[in-house]
């Protein structure tokens, strides 16, 4: 049919039971209609079902109205009629946004802001769904109609009043297809910085930490300030890098994350501007696919205090990326990056979607998404995959489904 249609939105609202559906595309079927769009959602055992058909000028419509009338009767439910012409709206032409917010907790406060924003800039939101309640609250809009650049400015600052996180993504098959993940280690993978547990055994933590902080915040020459900690090392023993591995603890969700992603054919990789003594354990422990990282220089079984070969640093760190997507055939447009700090900069500008996690301000406002959540499993969130859906494949693996 074309543009001008005549068509009946049908909307259904009641209690959810099964076969509800199925009755009334059963009693539709009985005419000359055909089905241009099904929407359909439940929301604590409430269903809300809406149907458009559209139908020719010999359709006796007034027919098909009270036949779904009577199937709203039938089953206790509201139902509302609306006659109109075309199926289609004009906006979803336009390019497709995915917008996902994540708030603990998300208030009607934040998403009243975030949609009067939708609104200003002329966008219509087209569908919202719900991706997890636990332990972050995170919903995602389908937008239509806006620029995504002057949009997710907007929504970043509309996040940043309200206290929530927000990311704004093309929509399209882009999202669906096979990724890299890059992530940063220190502060990012795992909690802490592992420089700084090292410099703990010499009694010089604080001071180690206090370059590590000037660093990341970009205020000094990453390479420069890495080698002046890596001197303050010099005489420990070799010892002191297995106690550390020992103590590191991963952020809270990373087995959640690569585990999920890695039952869709997702890649891995770590870049640290750390060490091979430390990263390379842990990418054996979770199964990470590519790794790069400074070496520490070792002597008689101690610590020289000083780095081997090239440096991993902010300009490392992006080639590394380039160098991975390449080895495993992934479109750079098809790569995340994930990082904190300054060094990770280039890295994240380079991905084809870069996330400032729990990251240094220049960092938040450079990427294309910040999380401020301490749980890095939201980041399947921002890739469309919802809690429902990581819960069930884990309880499958278990044999619990």
């Amino acid at each position: 049919m074309n543009a001008k249609s005549r068509t009946l939105l049908i909307t259904l609202t009641g209690r959810d039971r099964p076969g509800v559906t199925s009755r009334l595309f059963s009693a539709l079927a009985a005419f000359p209609v055909t089905v241009s769009d099904v929407e359909q959602v439940v929301i604590r055992g409430r269903l809300v079902l809406g149907v458009l058909v559209s139908y020719g000028p010999d359709t006796d419509i007034g027919r098909v109205w009270a036949a779904a009338e009577k199937i709203a009767a039938d089953l206790g439910m509201e139902i509302e009629l609306a006659t109109g012409t075309g199926n289609g709206d004009p906006r979803r032409r336009r390019g497709r946004l995915h917008v996902t917010i994540l708030g603990n907790p998300l208030t009607p406060a934040a998403l009243a802001g975030m949609a009067g924003r939708v609104a200003a800039h002329g966008a219509n939101i087209d569908r919202i769904e719900r991706l997890a309640h636990d332990p972050v609250t995170c919903i995602e809009m389908d937008v239509s109609g806006a620029d995504p650049d002057g949009l997710r400015a907007a929504l970043a600052a509309e996040a940043a009043e309200q206290h929530v996180d927000v990311a704004v993504q093309r929509g399209g098959l882009a999202r669906r297809a096979k990724r890299l993940i890059v992530m940063d280690v220190d502060s990012t993978l795992i909690q802490g910085e592992v420089i700084e547990f090292i410099a703990a055994h010499a009694g010089l933590e604080a001071k180690v930490a206090e370059i590590t902080e000037a660093a990341m915040r970009g205020e000094l020459d990453f390479e420069g300030a890495l080698r002046e900690r890596v001197a303050m090392l010099a005489g420990l023993d070799e010892s002191v890098l297995a106690e550390v591995r020992d103590r590191i603890e991963f952020s809270p969700g990373v087995r959640t994350l690569v585990r999920t992603l890695k039952r869709l054919d997702y890649k891995f990789a770590i870049v640290s501007g750390g060490f091979t003594q430390i990263t390379d354990a842990l990418a054996a422990d979770l199964g990470i696919d590519y790794t790069a990282a400074n070496v520490l220089e070792v002597e008689n079984g101690k610590l020289t205090g000083n780095l081997v070969g090239p440096i991993v640093d902010r300009a490392g760190k992006a080639e590394a990326l380039r160098r991975f997507a390449a080895d495993a055939g992934v479109p750079i447009s098809q790569t995340v990056a994930i990082g904190d700090g300054a060094n990770d900069l280039d890295m994240l500008a380079a991905a084809g979607l870069g996330i400032a996690y729990n990251a240094k301000p220049v960092v938040r406002e450079a990427a294309d998404t910040a999380l401020n959540v301490p749980y890095m499993d939201s980041i399947a969130f921002l890739l469309g995959i919802s809690r429902e859906e990581i819960d069930a494949a884990d309880a499958e693996d278990a044999g619990l489904l």
